[in-house]
């Protein structure tokens, strides 16, 4: 019983010390207000939400999600016995994709420089 009391001693000193030593790392010095407000959408969270934003970066961000969710499928397809039924569908999945990659190309939603 006294060694177990021991031992919660310990760890609940051990918390406290590491804990104190956290706060007084992670201390700021500087408050920047740049690098303290976020960032959200491509503009400033402190002028009216009413604002539009850029039809161009909702579009690289649709892309950006649509590749996102091809590595997450085509991920756990390498763990797949390869049969003839799996090999269709990972070849039709990535056909799938690659039209939808020409034509965004074609669109122009991947040209940066306007």
């Amino acid at each position: 019983m006294i060694l177990l009391m021991f031992l919660w001693s310990v760890v609940i000193i051990l918390v406290t010390v590491m804990l104190a030593l956290s706060i007084v790392i992670n201390k700021k010095m500087m408050i920047d207000r740049e690098k303290s407000s976020p960032f959200e959408c491509g503009f400033d969270p402190q002028n009216s939400s009413r604002m539009p934003f850029s039809m161009r970066f909702f579009i690289i961000t649709l892309v950006f999600l649509i590749f996102d969710v091809e590595i997450a499928l085509l991920l756990p397809m390498n763990i797949i016995s390869l049969n003839m039924t799996v090999g269709i569908s990972i070849i039709t999945f990535i056909i799938i994709l690659l039209v939808g990659v020409l034509y965004e190309w074609e669109e122009g939603a991947l040209s940066w420089i306007k």
